[in-house]
């Protein structure tokens, strides 16, 4: 099932059943979006990300960082990160999308992919310390890219375009239901950057 619409309608419930997204398009326009992306890439603390898969040690070309109000622990892929304060291109960017949302955020992970060869597999964000149903806010600069959707028991699938200076928010059940990824493409040569702007508990 497509998605994408030349037509965006943000209020639109892009799943079928089970979840709630919401895609609301180009928020900057191609100028300032492309400022972000240079900002980003100069002002963050880019790292490899690290994963424990079946018990081994996995570092990823795809590079991460971790921010927030506080210096929170998030731990996902049996792995540990503590947050980094905010920056001020990270704080204009929440205030954007909260006052465009109405949610509030209080800490952002953050991906680096150099291009197409990188991406990420079926995954949900569903980790414990998450605000559970909350809304979290997928912000895209540089490359375009397909973004994928697939039930967990269904198998029913979808998908869409991630422009550059776009919006999209998941929310509600999604997490629970229905498993996203960035799928590969060898065609793409430029980076992307993606910003998930979430809730969590401090413990």
């Amino acid at each position: 099932m497509e998605l994408f619409e030349r037509k965006i309608d943000p209020t639109k419930n892009l799943l079928p059943f089970g979840g709630t997204v919401n895609y609301y398009g180009k928020i900057f326009d191609q100028k300032r979006a492309n400022e972000f992306l240079s900002i980003l890439m100069q002002t963050i603390e880019w790292k490899n990300d690290e994963a424990i898969i079946f018990g081994k040690k996995i570092i990823t070309k795809r590079k991460v960082a971790w921010y927030g109000e506080e210096a929170f622990e998030y731990t996902y892929s049996k792995t540990t990160k503590s947050a980094l304060p905010w920056t001020q291109a990270l704080l204009e960017l929440k205030h954007s999308i909260e006052n465009l949302t109405e949610d509030t955020f209080n800490s952002c992970l953050l991906n680096l992919y150099h291009d197409g060869n990188e991406g990420m597999a079926w995954h949900s964000d569903g980790e414990k310390d998450l605000k559970k149903q909350g809304a979290i806010a997928s912000l895209s600069f540089g490359a375009e890219r397909k973004f994928s959707f697939k039930h967990k028991e269904t198998k029913t699938k979808s998908e869409l375009i991630l422009e550059n200076g776009s919006l999209l928010i998941m929310k509600g059940d999604t997490q629970t239901n229905w498993l996203h990824r960035l799928p590969p493409s060898k065609r793409i040569i430029n980076p992307r950057i993606n910003l998930t702007f979430r809730t969590i508990f401090s413990r």
